[in-house]
């Protein structure tokens, strides 16, 4: 690594986990190592597609705490030996392990937040890992919501960024949403689409319990497609199964017909669901304690033309053009929510086709590259 020129990236949310963060996290180290020495510390198990300028290192030790400990010896003599420009953060979650390398290695220290990282309701969080973070030289925020999280957790505005994460554009990429719908037996109604982890905030057991019965009735050969599991590594888990309850809730309201949980799925069916989907729901709640930072999926619906309607709860403003992309309601109006998307999906998704695309073009990841560039300059802080 050159003198002040290279880069060490931390993260814990690496492929193969799945979510958001960890899509972020393998295009960031991507994107930062087009132009200088990228060292990345993950996970054990951690599979991203390599680069002429990039080092990654997995831990040998499972489990959050395993990679901590591992993390914190390792990045401080990475640091130390290879002195970096800057040390950056994946998450909130390595705050302590980032100060710590990048006073090893007197570098200048990033954390790229989520917005879950700064609200957590965990007493030894806030306070060995919030001072942390506190201590960055730049902060990085997923969102506006997410900024002013951070402003609000006593975090110098004038260190606090927002780069949206980004969106590969579906370009000629073809999938045959027919043989989609046919090797799960969707039927050819309207298929409400929801991709992510199950988590009481994502909100799905809510929605089929307080919105999906309206939308039925109005339009009854709807299917809920649900693509995801419980979030078993999740930062903040709340109660049972959520897959679970969703279930039992469609059971016990005689809709286990019309809602189908296919659990994770690979790239390419994902994809093919977005083409076969006609409104990618996004019912998202407020949990003391939790926030949805920002919601990738829905610039991933709009990057193949599926609009979104969604709470307009934390970050997701930011991810969603209300009218454009989709529609947003207000955050726990389940009725409002229900007719925004009996009006989507009775107006067809051919109507919101190109301006969704239009929209995610402008996340497209090469962007986003040049933004992370641009505050983590090579040589230190511009």
């Amino acid at each position: 690594m050159s003198a002040r020129g290279g880069l060490l990236l931390i993260s814990r949310n690496l492929p193969p986990l799945r979510g958001g963060m960890e899509r972020l996290n393998a295009r960031l180290a991507r994107e930062l190592a087009s132009d200088r020495t990228v060292v990345v510390l993950g996970p054990k198990g951690t599979k991203i597609p390599q680069s002429e300028n990039m080092v990654v290192r997995t831990s040998p030790l499972g489990g959050v705490g395993g990679f901590l400990l591992w993390a914190a010896f390792v990045a401080a003599i990475e640091s130390w030996r290879r002195r970096p420009a800057w040390v950056l953060g994946g998450s909130g979650l390595v705050a302590p392990v980032v100060w710590l390398a990048a006073r090893a290695g007197h570098a200048r220290s990033a954390i790229y937040v989520h917005g879950l990282d700064i609200v957590v309701d965990n007493a030894v969080y806030r306070h060995f890992w919030l001072p942390a973070i506190r201590r960055a030289t730049r902060i990085v925020a997923n969102s506006r919501n997410t900024a002013r999280l951070a402003v609000d957790a006593g975090i110098d505005s004038a260190r606090v960024t927002v780069i949206n994460p980004g969106v590969t554009l579906s370009g000629e990429r073809q999938t045959d949403a027919g043989a989609f719908r046919a090797k799960y037996a969707l039927g050819e109604g309207d298929l409400l689409l929801s991709v992510g982890r199950l988590t009481k905030r994502k909100g799905i057991s809510s929605f089929v319990e307080h919105t999906f019965p309206s939308i039925l009735r109005a339009r009854p050969e709807t299917t809920l497609l649900v693509i995801g599991d419980d979030a078993q590594d999740a930062l903040v888990v709340h109660g049972p199964s959520e897959r679970a309850r969703t279930l039992e809730i469609a059971e016990r309201l005689g809709m286990a017909d019309r809602v189908r949980m296919l659990g994770p799925v690979s790239e390419d069916e994902l994809h093919a669901a977005y083409d076969a989907s006609t409104v990618h729901v996004f019912p998202v709640r407020d949990v003391p304690g939790d926030v949805e930072g920002f919601g990738m999926v829905a610039i991933e619906a709009a990057a193949q033309g599926l609009p979104t309607v969604a709470f307009a709860a934390g970050g997701i403003p930011d991810a969603v053009a209300d009218g454009v992309s989709g529609r947003l309601v207000a955050s726990g109006d389940y009725e409002a929510l229900a007719a925004a998307i009996i009006d989507v999906s009775e107006a067809g998704r051919q109507v919101f086709d190109q301006p969704c695309r239009m929209f995610a073009a402008g996340f497209e990841w090469s962007l986003f590259g040049e933004k992370m560039r641009t505050i983590l300059p090579l040589g230190g802080v511009s």
